[in-house]
């Protein structure tokens, strides 16, 4: 069974400028463009964005493996970087996207519980589940 993903919209604003949307979702989306000679780098270009993706859904899987196995979150923050090279016929490909996810728990979490969900995390993130067939992501996490 499957199930309709949530829309995005692009639109074109000028050059290689474009405006996305999310339809259904408070908020008035935000720019993106391409780095120079095309655009202007004013907002993300699209590797940024997957980069992102990935990081928002890794962040946001292991929060949930975590706080379902009852183990106290303080903070999250984690950094994608995407690495852009040509491929065999001369395009600009993503080749990967390293991830490092920093957890800060409170005190006397459950160090069992918490080896488990280090363990099966990635498995719930949509987003690297769908990707990681065609790019390689190379995920570390430090947990404080």
């Amino acid at each position: 069974m499957s199930e309709p993903g949530p829309r995005v919209k692009v639109k074109l604003i000028r050059g290689y400028q474009f405006k996305v949307t999310f339809p259904g979702v408070k908020g008035e989306g935000f720019a993106m463009d391409e780095p120079e000679p095309l655009g202007g780098l004013d907002g993300p270009n699209a590797s940024r964005v997957l980069a992102a993706s990935i990081a928002n859904c890794l962040s946001a899987s292991l929060l949930f493996c975590l706080s379902k196995s009852r183990v106290a979150v303080e903070d999250i923050e984690t950094e994608a970087e995407p690495t852009v090279e040509r491929n065999q016929e001369g395009y600009w490909r993503v080749k990967k996207v390293d991830v490092s996810i920093k957890v800060k728990l409170r005190e006397h979490s459950d160090k069992e519980r918490t080896d488990r969900c280090l363990q099966i995390f990635e498995n719930y993130c949509v987003v690297t589940g769908a990707v990681r067939k065609g790019i390689g992501v190379d995920v570390s996490v430090n947990v404080d």
